[in-house]
């Protein structure tokens, strides 16, 4: 039977069919302002609290400071000192470009990570982490490196990546590639503000459901409504939200 890792996130362990294979490695693309990072922290969080399982979470955008106040803002009232206690692991932006050489600072974590004993992990951006480097081949040689670090380790993984436009793009890249599982996360305006939808694409080993179903980011973070009629991105039915679908 499949070891599956549980989100903790209402609705999505049960789209997911219980949770995430463990040591999968899941990709979350959306465009800003979707709720990509929540997810990442609640994702870590929920580990902690309810599961008992460690976490990392690595960003490229944000300070130690910024990743806490956005934890608690949305209600992980004990963010600060989960991190203090060491069960869940910041490395934020300042830490990883501290050294001239960005070479060097990714081989030092990938060294830590094969030292340390944790169970989930988030990159907070993929994106960002990509700019480093000029040479495709050299990123195509630091993914590969990295995502097999992690699955040696034990690590169920998410890694978030922006997209810039609104409909889901399935450009198949070398991160679809290098990943287990492909979620997308979507808004789209009203006249009231914007609707939210989450969709699981691809999960390797599982037994998913494919529909697009919405959600709503509240206090406590994400809740995926996953008893609401879903809809496909294959057909053309009348209840897609997306013009000329």
């Amino acid at each position: 039977m499949t070891e599956l890792t549980r989100t903790g996130i209402e609705g999505l362990d049960s789209i997911l069919g219980g949770g995430i294979v463990d040591n999968a490695t899941v990709l979350i693309s959306g465009n800003p302002g979707t709720g990509k990072s929540i997810l990442g922290l609640q994702y870590i969080y929920n580990g902690v609290q309810e599961f008992d399982e460690t976490g990392i979470y690595l960003s490229f955008e944000e300070n130690r400071e910024d990743i806490a106040q956005a934890a608690e803002s949305i209600g992980f009232e004990n963010w600060r000192e989960l991190v203090e206690d060491d069960q869940i692991l910041v490395y934020d932006k300042q830490e990883l470009l501290r050294h001239n050489d960005f070479n060097d600072t990714l081989d030092l974590l990938l060294e830590e990570f094969e030292e340390m004993d944790y169970d989930r992990f988030v990159l907070d951006s993929l994106t960002m982490f990509e700019l480093f480097f000029t040479d495709e081949q050299e990123k195509r040689t630091y993914l590969l490196k990295f995502s097999d670090i992690l699955k040696a380790n034990g690590l169920t993984s998410l890694l978030i990546a922006e997209q810039s436009a609104v409909f889901p793009e399935q450009d198949i890249g070398l991160e679809n590639f290098l990943t287990d599982g492909n979620i997308y996360l979507i808004q789209t305006p009203t006249e009231s503000g914007v609707n939210r939808y989450i969709w699981v694409a691809k999960m390797r080993k599982q037994n998913i459901e494919t529909d697009i179903f919405p959600m709503d980011i509240t206090d406590g973070g994400i809740t995926v409504h996953e008893r609401a009629a879903g809809f496909s991105m294959m057909g053309s039915g009348g209840n897609s939200p997306f013009p000329g679908e």
